[in-house]
């Protein structure tokens, strides 16, 4: 659903673009644009803390309760193309409408899958629900970066990007408050010594907690979806443009033009490890802590707070900081610490340890919106795909986290977080070569 046409606003880009944040009327829609970033926020950090509950509720071991992230972030790379087809139709505004819809119906599936009470079905629902957010991503952050000039895309995605933690916080909240002290302590050998009907009982009462904080989250997806269906969204030549130049979709060309870009190319392998690294360390965190310093999950979902609010308040505070310092090398500096605190906490298994870990938050707290930007940059009218591309890389959060997984089941969670190191040392090598190799003209300003 395109929006309508009945008042068109032109942009007059003439007038110190460079430091223009938006385009004139832009400032409603970008308001409500941010929001889903928050809303994403919320659902991706409610769910790390769903494994470490799977795990008891379901009595399993790391590795097969790691399925809850290979479903949430599979779906991010499954649906990451027919996004980007859906954009090329849509507009930015349809495909953000289309995966706040989609992403409300995952939620609505808590529901039955609270009454059915298999693994399988909230594994259907995790996935439904990253299906949308994919969708909404994908559309989402080019959509910030064309409600602007060019040059302070990266800024207005940082800025965008920001919010996303205060979803997390919520989110990680929502699980410390709502799900996570519902889970009965009980160990599997306990819960199996359990009469049947008493364990079912049980584990009804602690899904039950886990379905209500997501029903509450896709109520809200779709009062935030009505508001942007009916807020007027001003009109602009460049993003006109771009919506005419995608919508060949995705040819043997434009693919190969995709993968001969290094600088994209790799950026695709960095944002591949950057959120493996963020999933892993934000999943494995509670299991880090209740092994050294042995406490409850309620306890140990605190930690996982006090690790969002490091991302929260690092994120601005990069934003401010990218203002005087030139991104990429903020980029490296910040990978180059995370592989050492990933070390310190395998070398110390105690409170040092779990204080590296809540550290490495503020590590990754500019990674994603940085190497988006630096990795779209030139691509022209392969932007959407482009922006697709690294959408998909997400899928290191479906993997490298069953990875992290057996390595807990197989020795500890304190020796895993080298499989965190590694992640770091992979986006801090994609730091060393964009520091390298000149930035490039974008398309369209090559044609001014």
């Amino acid at each position: 659903m395109k929006p309508s046409p009945t008042r068109v606003t032109t942009v007059d880009e003439s007038k110190d673009e460079k430091h223009t944040f938006l385009h004139r009327g832009m400032r409603l829609p970008f308001i409500l644009i941010v929001s889903c970033f928050a809303a994403w926020g919320v659902l991706n950090n409610m769910t790390d803390p769903l494994v470490s509950v799977f795990s008891s509720v379901f009595s399993m071991g790391a590795f097969q309760s790691s399925l809850v992230q290979f479903a949430f972030y599979g779906a991010y790379c499954v649906l990451a193309i027919p996004a980007a087809w859906i954009n090329s139709r849509l507009g930015y505004k349809g495909g953000v409408l289309t995966g706040l819809l989609l992403a409300s119906a995952g939620g609505f599936l808590f529901f039955p899958a609270s009454q059915i009470m298999t693994y399988g079905m909230f594994l259907a629902a995790l996935f439904t629900l990253a299906a949308g957010l994919s969708i909404l991503e994908t559309s989402a952050n080019p959509y910030v970066m064309a409600m602007g000039p060019q040059p302070t895309a990266t800024r207005r995605l940082n800025f965008a990007q920001a919010f996303n933690p205060v979803g997390s916080n919520l989110g990680v909240l929502l699980a410390a408050m709502l799900i996570l002290p519902h889970v009965n302590p009980s160990s599997a050998e306990e819960r199996a010594a359990l009469p049947q009907a008493e364990l079912e009982s049980i584990r009804s009462a602690e899904l039950q907690a886990v379905m209500g904080p997501y029903i509450g989250v896709a109520v809200a997806l779709v009062l935030i979806a009505i508001a942007i269906a009916t807020v007027r969204v001003p009109r602009n030549p460049a993003l006109m443009a771009d919506s005419r130049d995608s919508t060949k979709g995705l040819s043997g060309s434009r693919l190969s033009r995709l993968l001969k870009n290094r600088r994209y190319s790799f950026g695709v392998v960095a944002q591949f490890f950057n959120i493996a690294a963020q999933t892993c360390i934000w999943t494995f965190t509670l299991h880090y802590v209740m092994e050294t310093l042995g406490v409850d999950d309620a306890q140990a979902g605190y930690w996982l707070q006090a690790s969002l609010v490091v991302f929260l308040i690092s994120r601005f505070v990069m934003v401010g900081l990218m203002g005087r310092f030139d991104a990429r090398k903020l980029m490296l500096l910040m990978c180059v610490l995370g592989v050492g605190l990933s070390v310190l906490a395998v070398i110390t298994g105690n409170i040092i340890g779990a204080v590296a870990i809540v550290l490495l938050s503020a590590c990754i707290s500019l990674l994603f919106p940085t190497i988006y930007g630096i990795a779209l940059e030139g691509l022209g009218k392969d932007t959407k795909y482009g922006a697709a591309g690294l959408v998909m890389a997400i899928v290191g959060g479906a993997l490298v986290p069953l990875l992290q997984g057996r390595v807990i089941d197989i020795s500890s969670a304190q020796v895993s977080y080298l499989v965190v190191a590694f992640c770091f040392a992979v986006v801090a090598a994609y730091g060393i070569y964009v520091l390298r190799t000149p930035s490039p003209v974008a398309a369209s300003d090559a044609s001014h």
